[in-house]
This record gives structure tokens, sequence and C-alpha cells, in this order.
């Protein structure tokens, strides 16, 4: 038979992983305060298979700046690794993950808090909840005071997601929010950024290391700041960069618009967004992408990699259990209650 793309091995650093189909970070809203919960140890350990890779939800590098967590409808019940009882909290699920034999990434977030209601906007990536909850504000530039400090928070929880046992940590980046620190030049504008992959590569080796970023926009000058920043990346010795397929006719569609990225990275490319088996075959096939990133598919079916490799058909997903399971509901719901193969 000929071989599937998305099911043949690949080699990511140090990492020998036996296929190509990578659970993409996904929001799920049930850390209540900010601390993983035993239930996260059997969501994660469902989608994890002998030499997958695993990419955690995003997860905080500081508290949020309020005195009181941000309602749900928010981003409450979002994880942290900034605190001993959330590094504590997370090694029984890295452990869970790597008893099946997958490689876990933790994924860094820094958020300054909800700006409609703290009148505070965020300074760094923002992750999309796909309209259901109002846009904030538009991000500011960082403050040259405050640049150190949200650096430091990313070093520190770089450290904290090994200590918790992660093999390596995702600086989200995407949507525009990380790279943008103001200046007249290209470097100037992306040094932000650039700052932050330093510090934490640094901290726990670029082979440890991936990037998570987009286009920005269509606009030609932020194309081209993107592309800046990851070509970058290479002189900073990170691992992979992720990238998210551009939107097309507003919609997610693998548009190949990714290929200039592709080229200007040294290291292992992942591309994310769009994309069902036979798109991520195509991408793995054609050299277009090292690894294909799967969201909600990989919600809905944990054992995706399986029914890829078979043929095999797919759960549909429950959208309304996509973020938190809501006063008094069973956590359980959408998100550890999908079926598997018989």
């Amino acid at each position: 038979m000929k071989p599937i793309p998305l099911m043949t091995p690949y080699t990511m650093g140090e990492f020998d992983l036996s296929h190509r189909v990578v659970l993409a970070p996904l929001t799920r809203q049930r850390a209540y305060g900010g601390v993983p919960q035993p239930h996260a140890a059997l969501y994660y350990s469902q989608r994890a298979s002998p030499g997958g890779f695993l990419i955690s939800e995003a997860t905080r590098v500081s508290p949020p700046s309020s005195r009181q967590e941000e309602p749900e409808s928010s981003f409450g019940n979002i994880p942290g690794i900034w605190a001993p009882e959330q590094v504590g909290a997370w090694a029984p699920v890295v452990d869970a993950a790597h008893a099946k034999g997958a490689v876990f990434f933790c994924q860094l977030w820094h958020v300054a808090g909800d700006a409609v209601r703290q009148r505070e906007q965020q300074v760094s990536p923002q992750m999309s909840f796909d309209g259901r909850r109002k846009e904030l504000t538009s991000p500011r530039r960082v403050a040259q005071e405050e640049a150190p400090r949200v650096v430091d928070g990313f070093r520190r929880a770089a450290r904290n997601a090994v200590d918790a046992g992660f093999d390596g940590v995702e600086i989200l980046g995407a949507n525009g929010y990380f790279v943008d620190g103001g200046g007249m030049d290209m470097e100037s504008w992306c040094r932000f950024a650039l700052d932050v992959v330093n510090a934490v590569v640094r901290e726990i080796g670029g082979q440890r290391v991936g990037v998570r970023l987009d286009q920005f926009s269509a606009e030609p000058d932020e194309h081209a700041l993107a592309l800046h920043v990851v070509s970058r990346l290479n002189d900073h010795g990170v691992l992979y960069c992720h990238m998210i397929e551009p939107r097309v006719d507003g919609r997610r569609r693998v548009s190949r618009q990714l290929l200039p990225f592709r080229e200007a990275f040294g290291g292992t490319f992942i591309a994310s967004g769009g994309y069902g088996r036979e798109e991520g075959d195509a991408a793995v096939g054609e050299g277009y992408a090292d690894l294909v990133v799967y969201g909600r598919l990989f919600l809905a079916n944990p054992d995706l990699p399986r029914r890829f490799e078979l043929g095999a058909p797919l759960n549909d997903c429950v959208s309304a259990t996509f973020y938190g399971a809501g006063a008094g509901a069973d956590p359980a719901v959408g998100y550890t209650d999908y079926p598997f193969l018989e």
C-alpha cells in the first residue's frame, strides 16, 4: 500500500516522532482557579500516542493583573505556570502523556487582562475565541519600562514548564500581538518578540523551544515583518516554527501562502488551520510542512492518528462544550467523553 504521508515517522531535533499529526493548543477553560485539574491528565493521555506530539492549551506565564480572575465568558479557568502549585499540578498531567509515549510541549501565553473591563490592554498574543466573547481593544505596544518584566515572565515560565516535566515550550506569538514593539525599522518592531525568544532559549535551550506565529495581516509591511521574525528565529536555534494558515474569503483554507515562511525557516515547520486528512497528507507529501496541527478534529477524536491511518469515520464536535464546562456541569462532557474506535 502507498504510505500515508501524515503517518510517516519524523525526527524533530532530539525527538523521534512516529507520525506527523499534532494536537493543537486548544483552550478548554477547565483549569479551575488557574490550576490544572486531574481530569486534564485523562484528556491529554487520551490524545497521546507513542511518538505523537502534543501542544498544551495556552498557559499563562503570569497571574491576571486584576485581583480576581476574569469571568468565564472571557479568560476564566485558564491554566498558569507561574506558581509552584501550578507546576506541581501540571506534573501528573505531563506524566500521563509521557506514559503513552508522547512528546509534550507547554504553550506559553502572556495576557495583561481584560481591556474592556479593566481598561488595560494586552501586550502580547491573544487567543481567538471564535467570536464567543467581545473583542478586546486594540493591543498597545509594549512600554519600554515593562518589557523586561514580561520577558522575564516568559523565561521563568519556561523553566517552570521544564521542571513540571514538559519536553519543551511553545511561545504563543500569533495574531500580531507578540511582535509589535514599535520603532522605525524592521528590527525595532520585532525586538520585543526576539527578546522573549532569546530569554527562553538561554534558559532551557533552543532544542526545547517552538514559536507559534501567523502572517499578522494581509498588509505587505506586516507580511514582511512576519517573514523577518521567522528568519531571525534561525539565529536563536529555535526547534520549530508553527504558522497559522491565513484566512481566505473569511474562511480557513489550505492556501499554500505559508511557503515563503517555510523556505525562510531552517528547522521543523508546522502548519495549522483548515486541514483535513487529505489536505494534511498533501502538505506533508509536497514538503509544504513537516508536521500538521489539528484542533477540532483532535478534540472530538482522541484517537485521530489511528482514524487517519485506517481512513475511519470521525466523530462530530460539540461546539457548545469547547470552552469550559459551565457552572455545576460535569467537566468530562465534551472533554474526555468522546468515543474511541471500537
